[in-house]
């Protein structure tokens, strides 16, 4: 049987070592000494190297009976701030932070649901399939660790996910890609109460470039949103420049590219109407994912999930993680629920029984 307080125990243990993003180093050293200490070796590669980490992602390997297919199961390290010195309380059913900061189930309580299901094979000597771990860094801040990743590391093609918040039986098998995006509009400075006639408010021409722009949800796989407007002072001067932060992600490329351009249009045609000059910056920040349903991990998922009485859930997600970027590497992802609530906010939690049954759902996928 897996062991439910083993489970919560390692758990805990993971949530009270400081790792966000970035800075991961002690919680991959923790999982290393945790793998070795099961006669099972594991790298550190060199991502972290590639853009400013203090660690790398944690590859191992763990051989299954002869002629097994092989299956990867991945999550990763780090989590949302505030997350220096989280208290894990152990509620009732569920484990929550003291309310000070993020708990870290996202996405520690799905490394601990793979290493009890890993834990339970290994003790009991169940036969396997060939397992392949990879425990990602600087997911939640741009998905570092598997943009900078190697994937001659990792010669598994069929990988499951955990990583998916609210009840378990989720799979999410389709997300979008997304544009990031900042925009510049110029004006003239001059004295607002004296001579504004003088000046060109930079707001004024970035108002009128986004009363035009398709703002918010643009159809039901595509949608666009600014996220900071940054410009200006004091109120008796015209302000000069304006700065937006802003997004599109969609399913579909050529809708992507069209709402990009249409963005970039608004920018224009305001800065044309008031005589002024403008910039538009943007950069792919990941590309779109779509896992077949007809695919062997997919199957096998829905399997696993039926197997603890529960009823898959096919989820067609508007977010963005790893598996955008490792599914453009060539790799097959499935996203997995694993009954986490309210992450990235100081009341998340973790409900346990949900957790044992994703512990049970791993193993169902790597027992043969």
């Amino acid at each position: 049987m897996l062991d439910k307080n083993r489970l919560i125990n390692n758990f805990m243990d993971m949530v009270r070592i400081d790792s966000p993003s970035n800075q991961e180093l002690e919680m991959s050293k923790w999982l290393v000494n945790y793998l070795k200490e099961r006669n099972i070796d594991a790298i550190i590669d060199d991502a972290g190297k590639k853009y400013g980490g203090n660690t790398g992602n944690v590859i191992a390997y763990i051989k299954g009976e002869e002629g097994s297919r092989p299956l990867c199961l991945c999550a990763h390290m780090d989590q949302v701030q505030p997350c220096l010195g989280v208290k894990p309380i152990l509620d009732g059913n569920v484990v929550r932070s003291d309310g000070t900061t993020t708990l870290g189930a996202d996405d520690k309580a799905g490394i601990a649901a793979i290493l009890e299901a890993l834990e339970h094979v290994i003790t009991e000597k169940i036969p396997h399939r060939d397992i392949y771990l990879c425990f990602t860094i600087c997911e939640e801040a741009g998905m570092h660790g598997v943009k900078n990743f190697n994937p001659d590391n990792l010669p598994c093609k069929d990988m499951v996910i955990l990583d998916s918040g609210g009840a378990i039986g989720s799979i999410a098998y389709k997300a979008p890609a997304q544009q990031s995006i900042k925009i510049s509009f110029h004006g003239k400075k001059a004295h607002a109460g004296i001579e504004p006639e003088k000046g060109l408010n930079a707001i004024l021409v970035a108002s009128h470039a986004i009363s035009n722009m398709h703002i918010g949800r643009i159809d039901s796989l595509t949608t666009s949103n600014i996220g900071k407007i940054e410009g200006g002072g004091a109120t008796n001067i015209v302000t000069d420049k304006v700065t937006l932060t802003a997004e599109i992600r969609s399913h579909i490329p050529e809708t992507l590219e069209y709402e990009l351009n249409h963005m970039e249009k608004c920018c224009k045609d305001a800065a044309s109407k008031f005589n002024t000059t403008y910039t538009f910056e943007h950069n792919m920040s990941y590309p779109s994912f779509e896992l077949s349903r007809d695919s062997h991990v997919f199957k096998l998922s829905e399997e696993a999930i039926r197997q603890v009485g529960v009823v898959p859930n096919p989820m067609v997600i508007g977010g963005g993680s790893d598996a955008n970027i490792l599914a453009n590497l060539g790799y097959n992802c499935a996203i997995l629920s694993l009954g986490m609530y309210d992450v990235h906010t100081v009341n998340e939690y973790v409900n346990i029984d949900e957790l044992y049954d994703t512990a049970k759902i791993v193993y169902h996928m790597i027992k043969l």
